[in-house]
């Protein structure tokens, strides 16, 4: 009996809208991908890390891999949905064009939850911040699917993601005015088939800078 791989295209996918976090946790999902004939378009949407700075760095590093290997890359500031604490949604009709815009946008997003820690509940509607996002942009393009590389690490939950991305995808689906092109959220466990270990040979090979935490104020300050 042949063994079943541990990441499973979805079927009909040949295109589809990668957030990538940064350079490290994407490199190996995007060589992966392209070897298997499915195109990566870097989407890159991550309000909220913290000082701009870091921002500036991580976004860098991200083009710097994408225009290496010749694929689309994108920044995005400008497309945000508030999830409140209680579950509420209230959608914004004003368009971030800036880093400082978005990222009151996403602490919005997380209002309340600041004294979570890692792996709870913030980092949940955190994660459903970017993929809602991701997902409206995945529609706009009319790339039939969307995934992330938050799912490549080892320091975050894969089920709290996985939840995200699928809320995500109902959503968009839901306020979509353009069915025909509704996005469908790849659910993959991207730590899987020796990628971990091919991500950490990227980092060395390509020299990328290396944060030392996830990414929010928050998380900063625990680390």
């Amino acid at each position: 009996m042949s063994k079943q791989p541990a990441i499973v295209i979805p079927e009909g996918c040949e295109r589809v809208l990668l957030h990538a976090c940064c350079a490290p946790c994407s490199s190996a999902i995007v060589e992966w991908l392209l070897a298997h004939g499915v195109e990566p378009v870097i989407y890159y949407y991550n309000p909220n890390i913290y000082p701009y700075e870091e921002y500036e760095k991580r976004k860098n590093e991200s083009k710097r891999h994408a225009e290496s290997l010749g694929i689309k890359w994108i920044e995005d500031n400008s497309q945000f949905t508030i999830l409140s604490p209680q579950g509420a949604r209230l959608f914004h009709n004003s368009q971030c064009t800036n880093y400082e815009s978005a990222h009151e946008a996403w602490l919005e997003a997380v209002k309340g939850l600041e004294n979570e820690p890692e792996r709870g509940k913030r980092c949940a509607a955190c994660f459903y911040h970017r993929l809602q996002a991701t997902a409206r942009k995945a529609e706009e393009l009319g790339i039939p699917f969307f995934a992330t590389t938050l799912a490549s690490s080892r320091w975050k939950n894969l089920e709290q993601i996985n939840a995200a991305g699928r809320e995500a995808e109902e959503e968009a689906i839901h306020n979509s005015q353009c069915t025909m092109h509704n996005a469908q959220f790849w659910a993959q466990n991207w730590r899987k088939d020796g990628l971990q270990e091919r991500r950490n040979e990227l980092l060395k090979e390509y020299g990328f800078y290396n944060q030392t935490y996830c990414g929010c104020e928050f998380s900063r300050r625990e680390r």
